[in-house]
């Protein structure tokens, strides 16, 4: 039996104690291992098969040309980080899945632009729980919605920003109600995904749990030097649109 991915996982400095051991545990299940990456110090790109980037304070506008605001909560230690293990995943051909920040910054990293304030300029209602209080509309034809099934789906919604302006080779693959984007995908190698809720802390929840394995798959993939997007597209085939299951 082959040895399991090794993913690297980013968490913020405040809140890594809590959230790593639920990541953790939801790449397990998918057939990976996760690995730690609070500091920079932390951070092996040639040791790992795939990333994650994880969920905690808002992004800097000055990664993308916007205004400050005095409402964010910054960390422009992990914003420098966390771009910088982006482009060499990009170089390095790692498959990605960006949490909630995570997926903001995959967007920012390939150009995109942020709403500060999300909720203000859409008029959603704010849903400040890891419970999945808030549905969202899963794209039609997405790859998300072949990993996950194209069903309206419950997700937890802990964010602020959102992304704006789309960045390079992406797609909206997920929106809610006023049509606040909530998933982003590429369109071709390397996979990456990027959602805007917290699928770890949902991990008793099937279509939550595809996510991690279809990151999983990309990374065994990677690994082995093969086409991610084409054997995620297989392992569905044999396994159905719900991954996790």
């Amino acid at each position: 039996m082959s040895r399991r991915p090794k993913i690297g996982v980013t968490v913020s400095r405040r809140s890594g104690w809590r959230i790593f051991p639920l990541m953790a545990l939801n790449v397990w299940l998918a057939g990976g291992r996760a690995v730690k990456w609070q500091t920079a110090t932390d951070v092996n790109i040639d040791a790992v098969d795939g990333i994650i980037i994880g969920g905690g304070d808002d992004i800097g506008p000055r990664l993308y040309g916007g205004d400050i605001s005095l409402s964010v909560r910054l960390d422009h230690v992990r914003d420098a980080m966390e771009k910088w293990i982006l482009e060499k995943a990009f170089e390095s051909d790692l498959p990605i899945l960006g949490i909630c920040r995570g997926a903001q910054m995959l967007n920012v990293v390939l150009g995109g632009t942020l709403h500060q304030d999300a909720y203000t300029r859409y008029g959603s209602r704010r849903f400040h729980t890891i419970l999945p209080k808030r549905e969202v509309d899963v794209t039609p034809g997405t790859r998300l919605s072949q990993i996950i099934g194209e069903e309206p789906m419950c997700v937890n919604a802990l964010h602020k920003q959102s992304v704006a302006k789309l960045g390079r080779n992406l797609r909206v693959s997920a929106t809610d109600e006023k049509g606040m984007v909530q998933a982003i995908e590429r369109t071709s190698d390397p996979f990456a995904v990027g959602v805007q809720w917290h699928p770890e802390h949902i991990f008793y929840e099937p279509r939550h749990r595809a996510l991690f394995a279809a990151l999983v798959v990309a990374a065994r993939a990677a690994r082995d030097s093969r086409e991610q997007i084409g054997a995620v597209d297989l392992e569905i085939e044999k396994r159905g649109p719900i991954l996790g299951t």
